[in-house]
């Protein structure tokens, strides 16, 4: 099956079922829920990391990049997985995480203990003469991205947390050792690769300074060095395999850059993850803050995008939902009046462009964050870090973490909800992060007398059945409508408008003459009339279909 009818479901580990009641998700657990979601007729499944970790970032702190670690499983529960859900014709995508590794790992270790081979790995520097930091620069989780290394005079880089050393990707060491680590894995049966914030990989050898008002990110994110890094990692690993399907997260990247990673001629990926529309509610670009979404500015970005690539021959990874963001709903849609029909609303804008859709586990049930009243039942560091940083900022306690409770990562971390019980049927034990919707939004519930599962099993077979769907171009409608976001579809004499209601209030639109006679090829509301003046319910998606042949 070709790319552009696949659609990949996204699975935390951590948090889908728990086969052993240690309240942590594991292997053998995805293992047992195999038949939900063969049933959901997905085709390849990402897992986040489950290597061995110190897990101070939840895993993306690798220690080492060949073994399960066992709090997971073991090497054959992996195979079995991996077996299994080829059965189904589920493919399995892992996560690489080759800008950092855990300051625990054997190559950091070795570093430390003075290996020279191992101190060019990583970014060590001394400090300036006056005894300040190498650089300015700041870490994403906050605070200077440098710290001490061992009892040494030098520092190493951490654009992350201090226990997550940055690679240094202009030794073709550290290039041929990730490669390595790729072909273990294609070997053990995986032909899917998502590579973490791969294009902050493309720093200077020589680093400096970030100018005053400048962000330090300017300096090492999405420079021409990482094509060529990508170019390399691709002919010497998942490059040979004609099957494979690779995506690459690219922080702050612009849509010429992605046409570059993602162009099939250049031989880099398959496509890549921007993140700009998930940062229409941040208050002046900042993510701790906030505001509800920018309506206009979210149709401009998908739409650029969307426009862009399509004439670029790129190719994005469509996603509203994954492991790092809030849950989609409570930012777009509305998770109590309409929680329903907006969850379907935000499904069709992107199952139906053009892309590869990614579903984020409990997407399909209609998940929503949840309803924490106090930081103790946070344990993202991110999030734990934003909360200290706004308390010294000057905002009230009350404040600062009603900001975080609409912005952290945990949001989207609660275990999947499978039924209405008090630990969510997730585990016998204790969950390692607390569910608190479940009695509403459980699986049960959702199979035996719900619609938003079995509404994105009709958008997956949209997606295999319908060319125009899958390879269709992508056009501009309408940007002006202050409720509505809408685009067009084409492929021969074919023509599909896709029209989404964002808001709770029922909205009227003109339908081009010619559309007048189409098909209604999916709503989310019963009994849909064409007419000249298209009256659209709250949150409602339709699809219009007109053949010409």
């Amino acid at each position: 099956m070709k790319l552009s009818q696949q659609v990949i479901y996204q699975i935390y580990p951590k948090s889908f079922y728990d086969s052993d009641g240690d309240g942590i998700g594991d292997l053998r657990g995805i293992i047992q829920k195999i038949p939900y979601l063969a049933k959901l007729n997905i085709d390849m499944i990402w897992f986040n990391p489950f290597f061995v970790s110190p897990q101070n970032d939840n895993g993306y702190d690798i220690e080492d990049y060949y073994r399960i670690d066992p709090t997971f499983g073991t090497m054959s529960d992996f195979e079995e997985l991996v077996a299994k859900l080829k059965e189904q014709h589920i493919g399995v995508m892992l996560d690489m995480v080759f800008n950092h590794t855990s300051t625990a790992h054997v190559w950091f270790q070795k570093a430390l203990a003075g290996d020279p081979k191992y101190q060019k790995f990583y970014y060590l520097r001394h400090a300036k003469p006056d005894g300040s930091l190498p650089t300015n620069w700041e870490s994403k989780f906050g605070g200077a991205a440098w710290a001490p290394f061992g009892d040494t005079d030098m520092y190493y880089l951490h654009l992350y947390d201090p226990t997550q050393a940055d690679l240094d990707w202009h030794n073709p060491q550290v290039r041929a050792a990730c490669a390595e680590v790729v072909n273990y894995w294609r070997k053990k049966g995986v032909q899917g690769f998502r590579f973490d914030v791969f294009n902050v990989t493309g720093k200077s050898k020589y680093l400096v300074d970030a100018p005053k008002g400048v962000a330090s990110k300017t300096l090492y994110t999405d420079t021409p060095v990482v094509q060529d890094y990508l170019k390399e990692l691709n002919a010497a690993s998942f490059g040979q395999d004609p099957d494979s399907i690779t995506v690459g997260e690219m922080s702050s990247t612009t849509i010429p850059n992605s046409i570059g990673y993602t162009n099939p001629d250049n031989h880099e990926l398959s496509m890549v993850f921007n993140f700009h529309h998930l940062k229409t509610d941040y208050v002046d670009g900042q993510k701790w803050s906030r505001m509800p979404f920018d309506f206009d500015r979210l149709k401009q970005l998908l739409d650029e995008w969307a426009v862009g690539m399509n004439q670029g021959h790129g190719w994005q990874a469509l996603f509203w939902n994954n492991h790092d963001q809030p849950r989609a709903l409570n930012r777009f849609g509305d998770p109590g009046k309409y929680r329903v029909k907006s969850a379907e609303m935000l499904a069709t804008v992107i199952h139906l462009m053009r892309g590869t859709p990614f579903i984020y586990m409990g997407e399909e049930l209609g998940m929503t964050d949840p309803d924490y009243d106090s930081m103790a039942d946070y344990v993202d560091i991110e999030a734990l870090n934003a909360y200290r940083a706004l308390i010294r900022s000057g905002y009230s306690h009350a404040d600062a973490f009603t900001i975080v409770k609409t912005k952290a990562r945990d949001n989207s971390r609660t275990p999947m909800q499978w039924d209405r019980s008090a630990k969510a049927g997730f585990t016998t034990g204790r969950p390692w992060l607390r569910p608190t919707n479940q009695a509403t939004i459980n699986v049960e519930a959702e199979l035996t007398h719900g619609e938003i599962f079995n509404y994105y099993q009709q958008l997956i077979k949209l997606r295999k059945t319908m060319p125009i769907i899958a390879d269709g171009d992508y056009q501009t409608w309408r940007l002006d409508d202050d409720q509505v976001l809408g685009y067009w579809r084409r492929l021969g004499k074919q023509q599909l408008l896709v029209l989404n209601n964002f808001y709770g209030t029922t909205t009227t639109v003109e339908i081009p003459a010619a559309m007048v006679s189409a098909q209604v090829l999916l709503s989310n509301y019963d009994d849909t009339v064409v007419e000249s003046q298209l009256v659209l319910k709250p949150y409602q998606s339709v699809a219009l279909l007109l053949d010409e042949k």
